[in-house]
C-alpha cells in the first residue's frame, strides 16, 4: 500500500432545486462579479440558465455571460473568456453544465492571472500560480471535473489535446440536482456512465492491490454505476438512480479510489488523440480502446482483472483458471458498453475505417514523440501504443 494524501476541499449541495442556494454559495466564496459560463443552448431551452441569472440578480451579484462551450472545450473561447474576466473585473466564475464548461471555466481561471499564454500551462512551459475560485451547477454527470484537480484543454489550432492538474483549480462548490439530468440524451447519458466507470477502473487496474478499503469502495461504485446506468436508460426519470449516477461521477474522479494506490490513466491518454483528431464524445471513445488496452496490458495482471471480473462485472471465477476468467470479464465490460449503445471498436466509432498513418500520429501524439510514456500496470511505448489502436481497430 502506498502513502497517500487526500484533498477533496469542494462542497457539495445535492437533490432537489439545490440550485435555489448559487447566490448564497457565490457570495460565500467571495464572489462580487461573476461569469457565468455555460455550453450550448440546453441550458437556456432548460430555463435553467434563467433561472440561475434571476437568482444572482435577486441577491444584487453582478455578472457577466460567456457560453458557446462544446465537447472538447477549445483553446480559443478559453483566450476570449480570460480576455473578457480581465476586462469586466470579473473575481469569480460560475460554470453551467458538464465536465467541458467546468474544464473552460477552470482554464480561464488558470489565464487571467498569467501574462503569457494559456497554452503554456498544457506544454510544461509554465505552472499555475494562480486560478480564479469557481463555482459549479452540474448538469451532467461524467467528467468528474466538479471535484478533481483536472483541467483538460483541446488547442484548436493544431488540435493537441492535453491535460493539467493543479488544486488550485478545485472547485468551491457543486450543486447537484439529479432532476436537471432527467433530458439527457440517451447517448449522452450512455456516454457520461462509461467515464465515470472509466475514472475508476483507471485507478483500480494497478500494481498495488492491498488496500482493501480502496478496492471495494471501487467495486461498489462501479457496480453501482453499471446497474444504474440500465435502470435510467430504460427510465430517464428515475430520481434514485440519475442520483445514484450523478454522485458516483465526483466519487470516481475526486481522488477517493485511488488512495493507497495509484492511477493508470493510459486508456485515457490514448482516447484524448482519438477525440483530437476526430472529435469524438470522450464516453464513447473510451469504450471504444478500453478492451484492447485491457487484453493488451493483462498478462501478468491475470488476478487483478479477475477480480474485477467477479466483483464487478459478475462472472463466476474459475480459481483453476484466472487468466479466463479475466477474459471473460473483459467481454462482458465490452457487452456492457454494447448494452448502452457505446461503440467497442475505433471503427464503431468512427464510422469507417481508420488508416495506419492515422494510428502512427495518434501514437506520435501521445508519446509526444516517443519522448514519454504511459500507465503503470503496464509502461507502455510509442511501439506499445501503435499496437493498442491497431488491436482496437
Amino acid at each position: 500500500m502506498r502513502d497517500f494524501n487526500f484533498y477533496a476541499p469542494t462542497e457539495v449541495v445535492f437533490g432537489k432545486q439545490s440550485e435555489e442556494q448559487v447566490a448564497r454559495l457565490v457570495r460565500h466564496y467571495g464572489g462580487t462579479r461573476v461569469l457565468v459560463h455555460f455550453g450550448g443552448q440546453s441550458a437556456k431551452r432548460s430555463g435553467l440558465l434563467d433561472k440561475i441569472i434571476a437568482l444572482l440578480d435577486a441577491d444584487g451579484i453582478s455578472h457577466v455571460e460567456l457560453g458557446g462551450v462544446v465537447p472538447n472545450p477549445r483553446l480559443s473561447l478559453v483566450k476570449k473568456g480570460v480576455a473578457l474576466c480581465r476586462d469586466e473585473k470579473v473575481d469569480f466564475i460560475l460554470a453551467i453544465g458538464g465536465g467541458s464548461v467546468i474544464d473552460s471555466a477552470k482554464a480561464i481561471g488558470y489565464g487571467v492571472g498569467y501574462e503569457g499564454e494559456p497554452w503554456d500551462f498544457w506544454t510544461g512551459k509554465a505552472v499555475p500560480a494562480s486560478c480564479l475560485p469557481i463555482g459549479v451547477v452540474l448538469t451532467i454527470p461524467a467528467a468528474g471535473s466538479e471535484m478533481s484537480s483536472s483541467c483538460v484543454i483541446t488547442n484548436d489550432e493544431n488540435n493537441d489535446k492535453r491535460g493539467v492538474n493543479s488544486n488550485l483549480c478545485r472547485c468551491k462548490f457543486c450543486i447537484m440536482n439529479p432532476e436537471r439530468t432527467f433530458t439527457l440524451p440517451a447517448y449522452q447519458t450512455a456516454a457520461g456512465a462509461t467515464d465515470i466507470m472509466m475514472h475508476t477502473m483507471e485507478r483500480y487496474f494497478t500494481v498495488y492491490d492491498d488496500m482493501t478499503l480502496t478496492d471495494a469502495i471501487a467495486e461498489a461504485l462501479m457496480r453501482t454505476v453499471k446497474d444504474s446506468a440500465m435502470e435510467v436508460m430504460r427510465n430517464p426519470t428515475d430520481y434514485r438512480h440519475r442520483a445514484q449516477i450523478m454522485w458516483a461521477g465526483s466519487l470516481s474522479h475526486n481522488d477517493l479510489t485511488e488512495c493507497g494506490s495509484t492511477k493508470d490513466f493510459a486508456t485515457h491518454r490514448l482516447e484524448h488523440e482519438l477525440s483530437a483528431m476526430f472529435d469524438v464524445t470522450h464516453g464513447a471513445g473510451l469504450a471504444a480502446i478500453w478492451g484492447s488496452w485491457a487484453r493488451f496490458v493483462l498478462p501478468g495482471h491475470e488476478a487483478r482483472f479477475a477480480r474485477f471480473a467477479t466483483n464487478v462485472m459478475g462472472v463466476d471465477c474459475d480459481f483453476t483458471d484466472l487468466r479466463r476468467t479475466a477474459e471473460r470479464g473483459i467481454e462482458a465490460t465490452e457487452r456492457f458498453f454494447c448494452s448502452l449503445g457505446m461503440p467497442v471498436s475505433i471503427h464503431e466509432l468512427l464510422g469507417r475505417d481508420i488508416t495506419d498513418d492515422e494510428i502512427e500520429e495518434m501514437a506520435r501524439r501521445a508519446s509526444h514523440d516517443g519522448q514519454i510514456t504511459l500507465g503503470n500496470i503496464r509502461v507502455l511505448k510509442r511501439e506499445d501504443m501503435v499496437e493498442i489502436y491497431k488491436m482496437a481497430k
